[in-house]
């Protein structure tokens, strides 16, 4: 998996956590969904990956991922972040995943960012 990101969604996403030293992972989060193939992509800080995850290429924010989410992502995509909305978004060559991309911070806690 390769993400790319626009400038803006690194610098907002830095100043919304006042961490670059962060570990983030994409997923297809179902919770409340009720049912796991109803998941919404989102981004969680947590502490760190698990033992199964795997790495996207991604710079220059690292970013995690697990293997059985994969198929609800393209091979290649990008987040970008819309400051008139104040929202992040993930979409690919074909298709918008999400104009308003969930960041939850998943450390130790089920915050909300």
């Amino acid at each position: 998996m390769i993400i790319e990101w626009s400038e803006a969604a690194v610098a907002a996403l830095r100043a919304r956590t006042g961490d670059s030293n962060s570990v983030w992972k994409l997923v297809s989060d179902s919770e409340g969904c009720g049912c796991a193939m109803n998941g919404v992509p989102a981004l969680w800080q947590v502490d760190a990956p698990e033992k199964d995850d795997l790495q996207a290429v991604s710079v220059p924010i690292p970013l995690w991922y697990e293997p059985r989410h994969a198929i609800f992502f393209e091979e290649r995509m990008r987040i970008t972040y819309d400051e008139r909305l104040r929202a992040f978004a993930l979409a690919s060559d074909g298709q918008i995943y999400t104009n308003r991309l969930a960041v939850r911070d998943r450390r130790n806690a089920t915050t909300s960012l």
